[in-house]
């Protein structure tokens, strides 16, 4: 956890880098950003929506730059920054104080932490550039074929064993 928080904290800086260029208008612009800590995935889903509330005070009235992140076990992605890197995956959906990431056809390699950022990039406001704690993305893998492995092979070893059974009885009562 804490190489994770160490990651999270360089990240913020290198997003602070960045964005913190534009000359500001709303010097009071203050953000927060809220996102649920844990997202589960069921197999059967075609797309999985991570949410990202925020409220902003002060800031101006145009809409904010919209970012998201994806840490892995030993590496961070920019998923979109603010354009998606895979249009064909990911989709950023924004409302009045949302925003969410679509990610179609989730697979177990989608299972990460994904960080939201909100910016206005018109303020200078060290607040105006803020991002969410993050949401942990489980996605399990297919949960009927190993039961439907176990139960096949559970049909096939009781065949051999009936087939073994008979051909013994078979023998004793062929030989007695």
């Amino acid at each position: 956890m804490a190489l994770f928080n160490k990651r999270k904290n360089v990240l913020m800086l290198a997003f602070d880098w960045i964005l913190y260029s534009a000359a500001g208008v709303a010097d009071n612009c203050q953000i927060t950003v809220t996102q649920p800590r844990l997202q589960e995935a069921d197999p059967s889903m075609d797309s999985v929506v991570l949410t990202c509330a925020f409220s902003a005070s002060g800031c101006s009235q145009s809409l904010p730059e919209i970012l998201w992140f994806r840490f892995l076990t030993n590496t961070h992605q920019d998923l979109c920054t603010p354009g998606c890197t895979d249009q064909q995956k990911y989709k950023v959906h924004l409302s009045e104080s949302n925003t969410s990431l679509e990610i179609k056809n989730p697979t177990v390699e989608d299972s990460a932490v994904y960080i939201c950022g909100i910016a206005f990039l018109d303020s200078d406001s060290p607040r105006s550039k803020q991002t969410g704690d993050g949401t942990v993305l489980m996605k399990t893998g297919e949960k009927h074929s190993s039961g439907k492995l176990a139960f096949t092979s559970m049909i096939i070893i009781s065949s051999l064993l009936f087939v073994y059974s008979s051909a013994v009885f078979t023998f004793f009562a062929v030989y007695k």
